[in-house]
């Protein structure tokens, strides 16, 4: 793994604790099931496990309040980039240096409040006891797992498909 895809790797995790796929989260609307009802569980169960005392409740409360709120933010931004996308398609000659400087300027952005949102749950994290921090811990490696499963099992099906789809080719 490239060093820029592990500090991404690690940037999500510690964004939200790795409980829940960060992308998958942002990319569901806000009160849905699916992955956002399924990361919001975890988080849950996460939170109950910690017992936490009154500070550490707060940097939690603040954490979970900038994740949600950052998460709309980016909403919001991709829900602009993509009506700016669909109104430069009405033109005739698209302006493609417009609409890279559109996405990257969302990207920034979305950059920025990934970055809040990894500061906010680092503050949670360093307030925790030794024990409290085990049990982030257990819950983090427990979660690499399924993703690591989660691709290889992902990986294997693209691999069948790869097969499936020149098998007929090679009989030519």
């Amino acid at each position: 793994m490239s060093t820029k895809k592990m500090s991404r790797v690690l940037a999500v995790a510690a964004t939200a604790l790795a409980i829940g796929a960060g992308a998958a989260y942002a990319a569901q609307p806000a009160g849905q099931g699916g992955w956002h009802g399924h990361f919001m569980k975890e988080l849950t169960q996460l939170h109950d496990q910690l017992k936490l005392n009154a500070d550490q409740e707060k940097q939690w409360q603040a954490a979970l309040d900038t994740m949600k709120q950052n998460h709309e933010a980016m909403r919001a931004n991709h829900k602009q980039i993509k009506d700016q996308f669909k109104a430069a398609q009405q033109q005739p000659i698209l302006d493609l240096n417009a609409m890279a400087n559109a996405h990257q300027q969302v990207e920034q952005k979305d950059a920025q409040l990934r970055q809040q949102t990894t500061d906010a749950w680092l503050k949670f994290y360093n307030g925790l006891n030794d024990q409290q921090k085990t049990t982030v811990s257990t819950a983090l490696k427990q979660r690499f797992a399924k993703m690591e499963a989660r691709h290889e099992k992902m990986h294997e099906r693209w691999e069948h498909r790869k097969g499936a789809a020149s098998a007929p080719a090679a009989n030519q």
